[in-house]
């Protein structure tokens, strides 16, 4: 999966569960819950669908790997890889 995809699927997932703040406006290195004003069920339901879509264990244990956009694109791609 190419790092464009990735981002597609984060994009489209935000996107239903924040959709007044536009993907493009998210500072990328700053807290994801914070600058998409989502709360810990918001972002567990975005880890959750993620998962689901890309076939992936995203476990508990591996959500400070993804505090920012940047952290959760690259966690992704990782796992991906």
């Amino acid at each position: 999966m190419t790092d464009q995809d990735i981002r597609a699927l984060v994009a489209r997932h935000l996107g239903r569960i924040a959709p007044e703040i536009p993907f493009d406006s998210i500072d990328p290195a700053e807290d994801l819950r914070e600058e998409c004003d989502i709360d810990s069920m918001d972002f567990l339901t975005l880890i959750t669908a993620l998962g689901k879509d890309l076939s992936l264990p995203m476990p508990e244990a591996d959500y400070d790997q993804m505090r920012t956009l940047d952290d959760l694109l690259d966690y992704l791609h990782r796992k991906t890889d």
